[in-house]
């Protein structure tokens, strides 16, 4: 059986993605890392990246696709590999992984949801930016390094003050 995803050209979209050991730090840790592999793929796969958080064990990012493109699934998975290939082996491997060559670094598959207006794009934005206090990593947002807040903040598009109340999420996700 194969996963049907949304798949509409030019369209924006949220996602989550998981590492497969959810106690992991292993994305903060290598944050340099996992930059270069995104701007690898960007660069090969052009995609703009309208807010992004990353937590020790999770990611949550908001995409916007060219007109004429619906292939965020090949970066997804460029952007796994690349930053697996980047660590040393020592992770746990299952034999299902094994057996397909797999690292066991990042859960297959992530959330993905198309964003269906503006209003959903602000919801969605604050969610990603409200995060890192949610899981308690940090009191206020702008206390997380791993944050497109930061930018928002340097373009004025977000005031100093910001908190972001997300009560239990978007839609009913109340993922990581």
């Amino acid at each position: 059986m194969r996963y049907q995803r949304d798949d509409a050209a030019g369209g924006t979209y949220f996602f989550t993605v998981n590492l497969a050991e959810r106690r992991s730090d292993v994305l903060v840790r290598h944050i340099d890392d996992l930059r270069a592999t995104m701007k690898t793929v960007k660069d090969a796969h052009p995609f703009v990246i309208l807010a992004m958080v990353v937590l020790p064990e999770h990611l949550h990012a908001i995409w916007l696709l060219s007109p004429d493109d619906a292939g965020y699934p090949l970066r997804w998975s460029l952007i796994k590999a690349g930053f697996s290939r980047r660590l040393a082996k020592g992770e746990h491997i299952r034999a299902s992984r094994q057996a397909k060559r797999e690292r066991g670094i990042w859960q297959r598959r992530y959330w993905e949801h198309q964003i269906r207006d503006e209003i959903d794009l602000a919801r969605h934005v604050d969610y990603i930016h409200y995060n890192p206090v949610k899981h308690g990593w940090v009191t206020h947002p702008v206390d997380w390094p791993h944050s497109t807040l930061h930018g928002y903040l340097e373009r004025g598009t977000a005031a100093s003050d910001w908190v972001g109340e997300m009560g239990d999420g978007v839609d009913g996700y109340s993922g990581r």
